[in-house]
């Protein structure tokens, strides 16, 4: 049987690797492909305590709204990421340097 403890350090592994991602990349794809791995693993201990509490589905739920969240909140970044690729022609955020005319 999986314990409450190999959910968390799944959790753990998937947040870290999503910091990483955010931390060291400079393409404006793989940042929001980190900032969507933080989002899973927060989703994961959700479900996980959800899980472990008997009594409640809170945990499930609040995690269901939180996967809504994330998929309106990709489609509005990636359709960010393509007008600034449109603009600047690089999805580099560090060459984005200037957003107004």
């Amino acid at each position: 049987m999986i314990s409450l403890t190999d959910f968390l350090i799944v959790g753990a592994v998937l947040f870290c690797t999503g910091m990483y991602m955010i931390v060291s990349k400079q393409n404006a794809i793989q940042v929001l492909i980190g900032i969507e791995l933080m989002l899973n693993a927060a989703i994961l201990n959700l479900v996980a305590f959800g899980k472990y509490d008997r009594m409640d589905n809170g945990g499930q739920m609040f995690s269901l709204f939180a996967i809504v969240l994330a998929a309106a909140t990709t489609a509005v970044a990636l359709a960010i990421i393509l007008n600034v690729y449109k603009r600047f022609k690089t999805i580099d955020p560090g060459q984005v340097d200037k957003l107004r005319d």
